[in-house]
């Protein structure tokens, strides 16, 4: 069985685990939240979406999505990430992750215009009052997936910052920890069923399987707090 997703890119490791146990082929598009939604409303075809919960709603109202489909799949942090192998640095407060990021040679991160993860990191180097210090050692990307697999085939003391979920679908990265007390984000994804799916009834069985108890292990292991 196939089924077209649009979804947010923190989703897609655990998109994929699932559809591996179900003999599901999961096709479609997983990116930064912004662009995912825009592809929705321009009428990519698809099945599933999943963006935040905040989105969803929205596109629920509208008619986008049945709105007895809606289902919350739980939150993910944004966190710091470094290479497998390098060591992790300090970033539990504002001046260790200040110093982490300073020492830095290139921070890897999505989109700061529209994915939540780039949104947010942006807004965090603001508040520490790096931004201008740091800039030319930005690397952007579309999104965390491509933010990560390019920080792991990178050279010299790279730091990066998405979503937990995205880190650890990443091989040759690891999570150093979410950012600290004053700087964190939680963001809640959450699934539903395109009001134009035209196989309405997988998609929703997919869903319920994404939501229930038992892929719980699934998403914990994926990287969401549940």
């Amino acid at each position: 069985m196939r089924l077209a997703f649009v979804s947010a890119g923190a989703a897609q490791g655990l998109v994929a685990a699932l559809a591996a146990t179900h003999a599901v082929e999961a096709l479609g598009s997983f990116g930064a939240v912004g662009a995912m939604q825009e592809k929705l409303l321009s009428g990519e075809p698809c099945d599933v979406v999943i963006l935040t919960s905040s989105q969803i709603a929205e596109l629920a109202r509208s008619d986008r999505v049945l709105a007895d489909t809606v289902a919350d799949l739980g939150a993910v942090a944004t966190s710091i990430a470094v290479r497998e192998g390098d060591p992790a640095p300090f970033v539990s407060d504002a001046k260790s992750l200040a110093d982490a990021l300073r020492s830095a040679d290139a921070l890897y991160y999505p989109d700061p215009t529209r994915a939540t993860a780039g949104i947010h990191f942006a807004g965090v180097l603001q508040k520490l009052g790096i931004a201008s210090e740091v800039s030319a050692r930005a690397r952007t990307f579309p999104n965390g997936a491509t933010a990560m697999r390019e920080m792991a085939r990178a050279g010299g003391r790279p730091i990066g910052c998405t979503q937990a979920t995205e880190i650890l679908a990443t091989p040759g990265v690891r999570l150093v920890a979410p950012l600290p007390s004053g700087f964190e984000l939680q963001t809640v994804y959450t699934a539903a069923v395109a009001s134009g799916s035209r196989q309405a009834d997988a998609a929703r069985r997919f869903v319920g399987l994404l939501a229930a108890e038992s892929s719980r292990p699934l998403r914990v292991a994926a990287g969401f707090q549940v």
